[in-house]
């Protein structure tokens, strides 16, 4: 499952970028968790919880629906 999330943040990085920002995988847990960090611009915004929830999270789910949640660490 690991490698179908890099692939599907590969798609969504390219947004991130645009804003100075960019999100690196740290692990997808055996409960379908994933962990990823925030950075550069995205690591300190105030719409970064947003961006997890309704931006990487939905997009993750939608095309891998075992994912339960995304965290960030």
């Amino acid at each position: 499952m690991k490698e179908q999330v890099e692939k599907a943040l590969e798609k969504i990085r390219p947004a991130l970028q645009a804003d100075g920002g960019d999100v690196e995988l740290v692990d997808v847990t055996e409960n379908g968790v994933v962990q990823v960090r925030l950075r550069g611009a995205c690591a300190g915004c105030p719409m970064a919880t947003l961006t997890l929830k309704n931006g990487i999270e939905r997009r993750l789910r939608e095309e891998i629906p075992e994912i339960k949640s995304v965290e960030a660490v």
